[in-house]
């Protein structure tokens, strides 16, 4: 399979010759210029990302305004569905139900 600059979440081809803005996103709502989608995200670096420069990104699916933003390329592969990869909205109630023990 080809190395190909698409999105995290679909795999859909980003088929500009351009880096992404932050507007842009995929069909599926995702974020082009998210840090999941740069050269520099590495898990194991501290806030991860491996370039020093960039400042923390929280929300690291989310667009955002790095000025060290490089598109990967890298083959398609599908993002693992697990307790980690709740929406922000399911997160938000857990969390509730635990406070109030429901």
């Amino acid at each position: 399979m080809a190395l190909t600059r698409h999105c995290w979440k679909c795999g859909k081809v980003y088929v500009s010759s351009g880096t992404p803005g932050r507007s842009e996103s995929c069909d599926c709502g995702a974020d082009f210029k998210a840090c999941v989608n740069c050269a520099s995200y590495d898990l194991r670096a501290a806030h991860q990302c491996k370039d020093r420069r960039a400042e923390p990104v929280e929300d690291k699916r989310l667009a955002n305004y790095c000025d060290w933003f490089e598109f990967v390329r890298r083959e398609y592969v599908p993002p693992k569905k697990d307790v980690f990869d709740l929406s922000r909205e399911d997160k938000a109630r857990d969390t509730l139900k635990k406070l109030l023990r429901d």
